[in-house]
């Protein structure tokens, strides 16, 4: 079965562009021309990913994925024409995956997408679960349980905190974490990591501000090198 893409952009010709461009390259698209569609189709199918365009007539991008972010951590990838820090800053923070920016090449895109979709897919047969004192992360299910409670936590978010938990006290690279989360090419992104550090620690930690005993138990206290 085709990966489905959900497309929320109130553009015809990016909707078309798209839809060709996906299609050609083994993926159904789904289209949804405002946000009020796209939070419905999102409902409705359960999209492996979703692209959305921030400037949607009838609801802010933004807006949307706080409302999508309520119920569903289907991976979102940002498409916009704004390219500044801030606003990539703020998406992040409200649980977006990755931020392209308009006019894109749709080999970049499509590069993007591929690494997004294999963090779903990978998992450690191995040993599906992970646990550090009293957090407990399960590989097959991608769930994670603090104090027998769980966590709501995006694709990302997971994958980080995997890393974490698995090389916990050993010496990690921003390049090699970005590379591992994010993939190839996301290297320089290392705002990226800055701010899903953070909402981990909001999550897991009961004073994010101070050193704890979760952050330690669970590999979160580490170490940067550049």
């Amino acid at each position: 079965m085709k990966p489905k893409i959900l497309v929320v952009d109130d553009e015809k010709s990016i909707q078309k562009l798209l839809e060709l461009t996906l299609n050609m390259s083994g993926y159904a698209t789904i289209q949804a021309l405002t946000a009020t569609d796209g939070l419905h189709n999102a409902l409705s199918y359960n999209p492996q990913l979703i692209l959305l365009d921030l400037g949607l007539s009838d609801m802010d991008g933004r807006r949307f994925l706080q409302q999508l972010r309520e119920w569903s951590q289907i991976p979102v990838i940002i498409l916009s024409s704004h390219d500044s820090e801030e606003t990539k800053i703020a998406l992040l923070e409200d649980g977006a995956d990755d931020y392209v920016t308009k006019p894109f090449s749709t080999g970049e895109l499509l590069a993007r997408i591929k690494a997004t979709l294999r963090r779903l897919e990978t998992s450690d047969i191995a040993s599906p679960i992970i646990q550090s004192g009293n957090l407990v992360l399960d590989i097959t299910n991608h769930t994670i349980f603090l104090d027998n409670e769980e966590l709501k936590c995006t694709p990302k978010e997971f994958e980080l905190l995997k890393l974490f938990m698995k090389y916990k006290g050993k010496v990690l690279t921003y390049n090699w974490l970005l590379k591992e989360v994010w993939g190839i090419g996301y290297q320089q992104e290392v705002h990226y990591l800055r701010i899903f550090v953070k909402q981990l620690r909001q999550k897991i930690e009961p004073n994010p501000s101070r050193p704890s005993r979760i952050r330690t138990e669970t590999g979160i206290g580490y170490r940067f090198i550049m």
